[in-house]
């Protein structure tokens, strides 16, 4: 399993402090036990008993066969939590044997300080790694759809949780713009351009277009006319088909004769792949950016690159013996995988997989990479199962000198569906463009800026409704467990209550909003006031501030930006509660408006932290 390693830091999450103290406690109870127990700390589901419970006295009771509340006492009489927590006493335990635990208000003020500052508990790692994010991944000729939406932005989210951790992180965009599909379409252009029906100006839509007719042209009718002559049909009928499919193989072995052309560095071919190339990757760091991602020109690693290496990749195999023959094919076998990883065809060709081998050797032996996380659809796990244990036994996943082979993670994503729940599609069956969808949700967002915010101006408003349009879009996409699919739908995205995008950015418009009014009042925020926990919603919203640093090192461990999402929406939850029960500016004393706002200014901190990290633009009002 992969662990994040990270140099030792202060812990602000009191349930990580108390877990530490109980498995040290339990330990010196229990020699024979160590501290491999459990603490199994939560929160106390009734409060009035305490903030927290430990359950570890019933199991490890089990374990050494002696009543559960004469195992908690012996705990209890090993651990000292008088700086966090008062005292544990024979009062503190509760029923069959559960430890109740009190913190100390004064206490949780202590880990608020420690953790208000530009850090937010996050300071950087004295032990970086070179982390490569195999991310986007889109095809030449071809718009970004909807399907391009997750390996874009999970990839990148991925990559700037190990950037906010310290990491050196390079994104890869895995390029489609190499192999007979692409020589297709370039041969298809250079045909109009022959003929003068080029246009001098292109765009991606014209290029979609004639990359279907392209494949559409060298398909043939070789099954329809098989089908014919198998279950008859009239001589004309077979004679219009058998002339097809002959124009089909023509074109075909033009676009083949051209992939060589290509390869060989023909200077007509290669300045029409540029110009397909060029006008495809502008429209895609175009929606990149509008999708405030950090994927730029830089990070485009396609498989063109790979192209003068295949073949040294397969030879390479072959003579370390690595790889074997298998009717003709050359295959790598891997541990524990039925199905062996094909690196080359019978015909000579190279695949995806003989690509990715090539890929990683780059990544991890010249990038350097400790770890890379390739962010595509679960569908092609297998895939990627293979060419991990493949790259793996060849050897290429381990830098010279290294103790051990890079880290190799498939951050597999489940699929977009719609109402229906098949995969989201137009109502002609076609991928929605990307493009179209951020614009919907734009103009959708825009609609309801108008009715919350008359009183911008309409430039305000016109930026406020892209912010909120692009952050409903990533944060639905984010928030939930990237493994499996999920229904898109509007309004739920776009709504500004409940775990959405939209009601984040709310949050951290209220809080910044409540400092412009403080400000004008003449109320001077003091941010070296004493932190006073003396309330319920104020302790509650202590505590989710105090998980921020834990959060964020565990979503970056797992891959798992959905964790983020849902703190963060806790947090935003906590901070109502708070905010609607206790005054702040109108508080009863001017000790208590000045610890109020401290816990609303780190609130405002953290939030702002963790949504730059799931890379959510934000606005000043709303």
């Amino acid at each position: 399993m992969w662990v994040l390693q990270c140099r030792a830091m202060q812990t602000f999450d009191p349930i990580e402090i108390l877990s530490a103290r109980f498995r040290e406690g339990i330990a010196r109870a229990y020699e024979q036990v160590g501290t491999d127990a459990d603490a199994l700390i939560s929160a106390s589901r009734q409060p009035h008993f305490g903030d927290f419970q430990s359950n570890a006295a019933m199991p490890l009771a089990k374990r050494v066969g002696e009543n559960p509340r004469d195992v908690a006492r012996k705990i209890i009489s090993q651990i000292d939590v008088s700086d966090i927590a008062e005292p544990l006493t024979e009062q503190s335990i509760a029923g069959p044997g559960f430890i109740n635990v009190r913190l100390k208000p004064e206490a949780l003020a202590r880990l608020l300080d420690g953790l208000d500052n530009a850090e937010v508990g996050l300071p950087a790692t004295d032990e970086p790694m070179t982390v490569v994010v195999d991310l986007c991944g889109v095809n030449l000729a071809k718009q970004m759809h909807v399907g391009h939406l997750r390996a874009t932005i999970i990839g990148d989210t991925i990559a700037r949780l190990y950037e906010r951790l310290g990491h050196r992180v390079v994104r890869q965009s895995h390029v489609g713009d190499w192999g007979l599909p692409i020589a297709m379409v370039t041969a298809k252009l250079l045909e109009l351009d022959a003929r003068g029906a080029l246009p001098a100006r292109l765009d991606l839509d014209d290029l979609n277009r004639w990359y279907k007719q392209a494949q559409a042209e060298c398909a043939g009718e070789e099954r329809a006319l098989a089908f014919v002559r198998h279950f008859g049909g009239n001589a004309k009928i077979e004679a219009e088909l058998g002339e097809i499919d002959a124009e089909a193989d023509e074109h075909l072995s033009h676009a083949r004769r051209v992939l060589v052309a290509l390869q060989s560095g023909d200077a007509t071919v290669r300045a029409m792949w540029q110009r397909i190339y060029d006008v495809t990757m502008s429209e895609c760091l175009r929606a990149c950016a509008r999708l405030h991602t950090l994927i730029t020109d830089e990070h485009s690693a396609g498989e063109s690159t790979y192209a003068d290496e295949l073949a040294g990749v397969v030879q390479d195999l072959a003579a370390r013996g690595v790889a074997e023959e298998s009717d003709g094919a050359l295959v790598v076998r891997v541990d524990g995988i039925e199905e062996p990883c094909l690196v080359r065809k019978s015909d000579g060709g190279f695949l995806y997989a003989t690509t990715d081998m090539a890929a990683i050797r780059r990544r991890v032996q010249q990038i350097g990479a400790d770890l890379v996380v390739y962010c595509v659809d679960a569908r092609q796990s297998l895939h990627f199962k293979q060419v991990f244990g493949a790259a793996t036994k060849a050897g290429y996943a381990t830098r010279v000198g290294a103790k051990g082979p890079a880290h190799l993670e498939h951050a597999a994503f489940g699929t977009i569906l719609g109402e229906d729940g098949r995969p989201f599609k137009t109502r002609s069956g076609e991928s929605v463009k990307l493009s179209d969808l951020l614009d919907e949700a734009v103009t959708r967002a825009q609609a309801q800026v108008e009715q919350r915010s008359v009183e911008l101006s309409d430039a305000e408003r016109k930026s406020i409704a892209e912010a909120v349009g692009i952050a409903a879009i990533k944060y639905a996409d984010l928030s939930n467990d990237r493994v499996k699919d999920y229904v898109f739908n509007f309004d739920r995205m776009l709504a500004f209550e409940g775990n959405t995008g939209p009601y984040l950015l709310y949050a951290l418009v209220r809080i910044r909003s409540l400092f412009r009014k403080a400000d004008a009042e003449g109320m001077a925020f003091n941010p070296g006031a004493s932190i006073a926990i003396e309330q319920a919603e104020e302790k509650a919203l202590a505590l989710e501030l105090l998980r921020y640093p834990k959060t964020v090192h565990s979503a970056a461990e797992a891959f798992e930006p959905h964790r983020l999402c849902g703190y963060l929406y806790e947090l935003c939850a906590a901070y109502s509660t708070f905010y609607d029960r206790c005054h702040v500016l109108k508080a009863e004393s001017e000790r208590v408006r000045a610890s109020r706002m401290r816990l609303v200014a780190l609130t405002g901190r953290v939030l702002a932290d963790g949504l730059k990290t799931l890379g959510l633009p934000t606005v000043e009002r709303m």
